[in-house]
Order: C-alpha cells, then structure tokens, then sequence
C-alpha cells in the first residue's frame, strides 16, 4: 500500500508524528515540507519546554496525553528514551485549589489514568524544594513527565523515512493549488507539488497557510513566558537532567521543570500577548527564531516573587534567561482536527500542543486512512465546529486570549464566558429580561437558565439545596420550575437548537442514507434519527420533521450536522440544506394543560386523533404562522411551536396571555435538565459521542435495518454482536450529592465507568446520574459508588425511564 499522494505542511512535533504514524498503516507516499530546518524548524516544538500533564476534563485531550506519553517513553533517539518519566505533581496553596485537585483526579481516574492526593509531607517528598508550609496538598500522576521534544521529532522522522517518507527542510509554502473545489497540490518557493491529499500542521503558521485554501482558521498565536535560572546551589549535586516530577502551581499560574542544577519556569500570569501569523519574521531574520521573541523581566516579576516563596532554595539563585515563546490558543481550548469545508483534500492538524501531538498523529492517521478514528473520540476537536460567527477575527483573538488567561482556572461546568456576551438572541429576549431570567450561554444564544420572577413559587414547592459545587450557578428556582411544568404548563425558548431545511427532488433519498430512520414516510411524520460514523459511531442524535414531500426541517446539535450533512450531497443539485436557524425561534411548550392553552388560540385539532404524538402541522396561533411539532424532550404534552424571528415575540405575548389562567410560567434550562433526565433523554456531546454506538447508548430503537443500506450500517452490524458497555442510569437518595459529571463510577471498589450527565431529579425525589459502566454491572440493583471530590457517593442502578415509564403523559 502506497497510499495517496500526501503533502505534510510542517515537520514540528505534530507533522513528524502524522509522517510515522501514516506511514504506519502503509501511506509512503508522503512529503513533508517546512520553512526551517530540521529539526529545529523555528516553530513553538523548538521551544517547547516539554511538560506533559495528562489531566484534562477531556476524555479525548487525556487519552491523547496517554498515547504520547506511551509513544515517547518507547520511542529512543540516539540511545535514549524521548521521554524522561519523572511524574507530575500538582499542588493546591487554597482549599480551593484542593477540592479542584480531587475533582482532576477524578478525570484521570475516569479516562484510565494513575493518579493520587497526597499530603504536603510527601509533596515535599517529591520535590524537596517545596515550602512545606505553603502546601495544603497535591495531584501526583506517576507516568507524567518531560517530552524531549526535539529528539522525538527527529526519531519520529527516521522512522518515517525508512518506510519511504520524504522530508524537505527549507520549503516554504506560498499557495495551495486547487480545481474543481479539491485540491491537487502546493506551490513552495522552490515550485510546485502535486498533492491529492494536503494536511496543514503549520502550527503558529496554521491561520496562514489555511487562508491559502480559503479557510478561516480560528487559532491566535500567543506568546508565553519561560525563564531558566541560574544555579540553584541546593542542586549542585544533581548529575541527572530531571530527577524531581513536574510541579504546577495553578494558583499563580505556574508551572516547573528541573535542568540539572537549575529550574525552568512557565508563566500564564502575564497580561496576554497576541501575535498576528502573518507579523511572525522569516527563519533567516529572527534572533533566536520566529517563535521566540523577546523577554518582558517586568512581566515576570511576580512570577519569580511567587517562586521564591514556594520554592525557597530559588532565593539563591537568580533568572538568567528567558523567551516570550509563541505558541497556539483556540477559542474553546480544543485543537483544530479535520477536512476543510470548502476545499476537498485540504486538512489541518493545528493548535497541539507537545502534550498530545503522538495522539493526534495517530487520530489524523486513522481518519485519513479509514475515513474516521478509532482511538479517540474526536468530536470536540473537529475543525468544523464552530459557528459563523465564532469565526469571526475579533471574536477569535477576544475568546484565545481569554483562553490564555483561564488556562490554569478552577472552571465549573456551566461557567458562561465573560465576554463576548449577547451576540445572538432569541426574538423572546427582551421578554425574557422582564422576568428576570439568569442567562447563560450556548453556541453564542442568551438562553435561560431560570427566571427570578418565579421566585413565589418557593412558597409552593420545598426545593432541596444541593452541595456547594453543585449549587454554582443553581438556584431553588430550578426545581421549582421542574415541578410546575409537571403540574401545569410552561414555555421553554428552545431558539439555541439548531435548525436545517433538507429540500429538493432527492431529499428523501438523501435522508435514507444519512440517518439510520426510515424517512420515507407520510407528510406530517416526525422521526426520533440518529447521524453514524462509517464506523458505526454515534455523530448526532437528530429529529426530522416531513413537512412536504420534498421538504423537511431537521432540529440538529450544531455545526458538525451541517458539515456532515454537506459531505454527502449529490452532486447533481438535487438536495439543498438551509441553515434557517437565525430567521427562526421555537418556544416549547409542555405540561398537563398546554393544550387547554394552545387550543384557546386556534382552531387547529390538538385532540390526539388531529395532531398525534411525533406528528407535525402548520397552522397559525393567533396571528402567528407556527409549525408545531408535538414532542417532547421534558416528557410531558406539548408541542414545539416554530415561527419566523419576525413574529416570535408576538407568539410569546399570545401564548404568555392565553396562559394566565392556567398557571403558565416561563422554565429554564435548569429545568429542562433535570426533567429530561427524569426521561432518561439522551444529550449527545454527554451521554454518547462519536466512539458510542446506538445499541450501548440505549438507543437502539431509533435503528431500522429493514430499512435498507445507510451509512454506518454494515459497521453497526457487527458492533451489535459485540456490546461490552451500556449507558446506565443511576439514582442517588441524598439530596445533596448532586453530581455534575465526568466523576468516575466505581463497582466493588474498582473505577468501572464515568458519569456523563447528571441532576437533581425534583419530581422522583432523588439525584440522578447517567454512566458508561460494563454490561456485567449494570444491572438495575447494583450498588455502585461515584467519586465525587474527596468523597464516594453512593448510587445504585436503576431502570428507566424513571417517570412516567408507560408514556401517558406525553400521549395523553
């Protein structure tokens, strides 16, 4: 196998690792290119302090932090391992940062990591330069540790080599050629290349060489600073490079490695340093390199304060040197991984850091030569993820640099961004505000997380308080809702959900082989449908309503749906997708008496003989043309009512008024959690991702085989037969171990599993959890434990759904 014709943009840490691990699984016909030279090309690897933590909430960041910490400690250059295995530690000088540190080791326990707390005796133990005074604990991780970066390059490209890999140091990429709307090669200043395939891992370059393929990448170079000291006379005996663990002290923005006698030190304190790619100077005329620019002492003055009080034995030495190293920041800190939109053959590779370059080689690999991953799930890594707007170039640099600055924060899971705020709001906004709600922010929306002018309902419903942790960004408010949307009505603004239009003469034909439902069915169907990998992976859960014969709208989860869905277009025009999301907004509308609400305004037959469950029409309520789609993902009767953005506030006035003798109130998402979960709805991006299939999710049912072929399905044939894991549910009787998710779930003592999403359940009285664990232990009966910070919770499996299992409610 020779593979196709593969153009490699940068020979860094990640473009040597996609070279070795593609030419592994048989692609040799590969060409490697870059500005500089080898292996020191001038780029952020050339620099790299090297520091590899495998700590992440990101089960994919971790396990790719896992893959490169295995691959370098094999991985030899010059007779020695690329990976000195000191450990990690990471310590807390706040009880603050101590419960942080009990919440990250339940990550690693959840992604397969090592890891334990420690007390300050034994952090010192470990680095005997701490103060053991100013430590309240620590996080050791034994197999963290120092990548030589530069020698794995370099061994990675030997490699690559010997399997027929070529490598040319000196050639800059000017232009990506392209035709017909894929690309065929690259033109570098010593001329042109042909390329079917061409993979941009041009790191602080990225944004560059993506705008050549009309691609707008959204990555900002920073710069960051890293000083040496000088001789430490404490360490004057030390013969070995590193012999104490990495340390981070994330308080102050810190981290440490050993250099023989003296200390490296990294600093994320600084006021953020952005530089555009485009202002980077050329190889020849940097003084160091293009990614090093000039150390700011004033910048890191209290960083050396800092040290010098955490590690004392530093008073006796001084900072001899230090850079401003540059180095990539995303808006949401994930990398940029996939196939450009618009330009065929072009892929990126971008925004990696040393810590999990082996893994997204690999992942990059996988995806080139299978057409997916099979290592990890990569679905918050996909390039096309993000939104219009978020692409924006002041949107881009105000969301990296405010990356750069949280890097090291103690962030809770439904912590908003600060700024930017309001970009997009839903026609019910200003409504909204004059009810007090509490926004917080989804792909850019407004959206309410509950409303203050609720607040009487207090005195209604006695609501339990849930732990600290939990209770950020929560109020009792939340259960109340839940349980007035049980009891009477409620309007949800289900405007943050994106929506698409499938139209044309070959829409149905389209369907059928993108989703695993069968789409051939009477206008008015609505249909529960999942989006398969070929590997038979979950992409999406979606729902598709038939609102003519060649017409349908799609709730979708984002913009990876409508990159999906434009891959597999015909090319023959006869199906147009339309992202009709800003020119429409949705109110839900649920509970015992919405239709006594909605059947006050029109004279549409609501009975379930007119408008049946999973059935949609289109009829006006009061003045408002609506298409109602009679669902529900808080399980109770309803319907979703979409409308032009135009005439969205005037449908909630109408529904708002004709709603006040029936006790209507307006519910957040807070709500809607907790009584989808009662449910047992499943969210993708939580509960499955790209690495789940339908069977184990759980959501086997929305899979028609009989249906005929569609993608993923020979795949998921074979999956069916093999299940290892199920998506539990859990419940926990205390009302204040509210769990929030990613906690590790143990069975007999052993971590068997994680939790995925998780609330408090006001209706069934008790805490809920669901959780990837072996099939053997998921049987409902079994006590299990979650951890949850420096605690074990326990919890038992239990069948669901856990309301209404019968479904009356939503049929009724």
């Amino acid at each position: 196998m020779v593979g196709r014709r593969t153009v490699i943009i940068g020979a860094g840490v990640v473009g040597a690792a996609l070279a070795d691990e593609l030419s592994a699984l048989g692609w040799t016909d590969i060409l490697v290119l870059d500005k500089g030279d080898l292996p020191a090309t001038g780029g952020s690897t050339s620099h790299a302090p090297g520091l590899v933590f495998q700590a992440s909430g990101s089960k994919a960041l971790a396990q790719m932090a896992r893959y490169t910490v295995e691959k370098f400690v094999a991985l030899e250059h010059e007779g020695q391992s690329c990976f000195l295995q000191v450990g990690g530690l990471e310590v807390a000088t706040t009880p603050e940062r101590l419960a942080e540190l009990h919440r990250r080791q339940g990550w690693l326990t959840s992604w397969g990591v090592e890891a334990r707390l420690v007390d300050p005796d034994e952090c010192v133990e470990l680095h005997s330069l701490l103060d053991r005074e100013r430590v309240l604990g620590g996080l050791h991780v034994p197999t963290d540790g120092l990548a030589k970066a530069l020698a794995a390059v370099e061994a990675q490209i030997e490699r690559a080599k010997a399997r027929g890999v070529e490598f040319l140091p000196r050639h800059e990429v000017e232009h990506i050629v392209a035709e017909n709307g894929r690309v065929v090669g690259v033109v570098t200043d010593h001329g042109e290349i042909a390329a079917d395939v061409v993979v941009c891992c041009a790191g602080i370059w990225g944004p560059k060489v993506a705008a050549m393929a009309g691609m707008k990448l959204p990555l900002t170079p920073l710069a960051h600073q890293l000083a040496w000291t000088g001789p430490i006379p404490a360490l004057a005996d030390q013969r070995e490079e590193a012999v104490r663990p990495i340390l981070r002290h994330q308080d102050e923005d810190l981290y440490y490695r050993d250099r023989y006698d003296t200390l490296g030190i990294g600093y994320y304190g600084h006021r953020p340093m952005p530089v555009d790619a485009e202002d980077l100077v050329p190889v020849d005329e940097a003084d160091v390199m293009p990614s090093v620019l000039s150390f700011t002492p004033e910048d890191f003055a209290p960083a050396w304060d800092e040290t010098r009080s955490l590690l004392p034995a530093t008073v006796e030495a001084k900072i001899e040197e230090g850079i401003n190293g540059v180095f990539s920041f995303t808006p949401d800190g994930m990398p940029l991984l996939g196939e450009s939109p618009n330009l065929a053959g072009f892929w990126v590779a971008e925004a990696v850091w040393v810590t999990h370059s082996a893994g997204v080689g690999r992942a990059m690999a996988e995806w080139l030569v299978d057409g997916y991953c099979s290592s990890f799930d990569l679905h918050e890594c996909d390039v096309n993820r993000f939104e219009d707007f978020q692409l924006a170039p002041d949107y881009v640099l105000e969301r990296d640099c405010q990356n750069f600055v949280e890097v090291y924060d103690i962030l809770h899971p439904l912590q908003p961004m600060v700024s930017p705020r309001g970009l997009r709001t839903s026609p019910f906004h200003a409504r909204q505000r004059e009810l007090d709600a509490f926004f917080l922010e989804a792909t850019g929306w407004e959206r309410p997380q509950w409303y203050g002018a609720n607040q009487s309902l207090l005195e209604r419903y006695e609501i339990p308080q849930p732990n600290a942790w939990a209770a950020k960004f929560w109020s009792p408010i939340v259960g109340a809702e839940a349980l007035a949307t049980r009891e009477d009505v409620a309007m949800y603004d289900m405007t943050a959900l994106k929506r698409l239009t499938v139209t044309g003469p070959g829409a149905t034909a389209f369907l059928q082989r993108v989703t695993t439902g069968d789409m051939d069915k009477s206008v008015g169907s609505v249909t529960y449908t999942l989006l398969l990998n070929v590997d038979g992976g979950i992409r999406s859960d979606i729902t598709v309503a038939r609102l003519g014969d060649n017409h349908f709208q799609v709730g979708a989860n984002g913009a990876l749906d409508t990159d999906w869905f434009n891959r597999f277009l015909p090319g023959d025009d006869s199906v147009q997708i339309t992202d009709i999301t800003p020119g429409t907004c949705c109110i839900g509308l649920w509970g015992p008496k919405a239709r006594e609400v909605l059947g006050s305004l029109t004279d549409a037959d609501l009975t379930n003989n007119g408008l049946k469950y999973f059935r949609a029409a289109q009829f006006h309520v009061g003045n408002v043309p609506v298409t109602a789609m009679r669902l529900s993902y808080v399980g109770e009767l309803g319907w979703e009512l979409y409308t032009t953005a135009d005439v969205g506030q005037r449908l909630w006035d109408t529904i708002w008024q004709a709603g006040q003798e029936h006790g209507i109130i307006a519910a957040g998402r807070g709500a809607f959690t907790s009584l989808r979960l009662e449910k047992g709805y499943r969210s993708f991006g939580s509960d499955m991702t790209f690495e789940h299939d339908p069977y184990e999710a759980g959501l086997g049912f929305a899979v028609k085989l009989d249906k005929g072929d569609f993608i993923g399905r020979d795949a998921l044939l074979r999956r069916k037969e093999s299940q290892t894991r199920t998506l539990a549910c859990l419940t926990i009787d205390d009302p204040t171990d509210v769990v929030l998710g990613k906690e590790p779930v143990f069975v007999e003592g052993r971590s068997a599993g994680y939790v995925t999403s998780a609330a408090y359940g006001y209706t069934i009285g008790n805490g809920i959890a669901y959780a990837w664990l072996p099939v053997e232990a998921a049987a409902p009966g079994q006590h299990v434990e979650i951890g949850y910070f420096d605690r074990r919770v326990p919890a038992v499996v239990t069948a669901e759904p856990l309301f209404d299992p019968k479904m009356t409610r939503l049929r009724g």
